[in-house]
């Protein structure tokens, strides 16, 4: 699992089936004292987060056991984060 910060949304008029109904969003992961580090990734959002939460993602077959279908996603985000520490 990551730890990401929400940084906007991605509208997807056309995607495969088993996605319908599911927000996208973009983010990056967050490196040990909390800034973004990385590229920008795409995960399907299945708890309504907004831009600027920091947010728990899962990947691969962990993403898609969470939606609970056969989709093709990648990573999931499970969860908003209150807080972390980060020793």
């Amino acid at each position: 699992m990551y730890i990401c910060k929400v940084q906007g949304k991605c509208v997807s008029t056309i995607k495969n089936e088993q996605l319908g109904g599911c927000s996208l969003i973009t983010m990056q992961r967050l490196n040990k004292s909390g800034a973004p580090a990385g590229e920008m990734l795409v995960a399907v959002d299945m708890i309504g987060c907004s831009v600027g939460e920091t947010v728990l993602v899962t990947r691969g077959s962990g993403a898609r056991a969470a939606l609970g279908t056969d989709s093709p996603a990648d990573m999931a985000v499970v969860g908003i984060v209150d807080t972390y520490d980060c020793k």
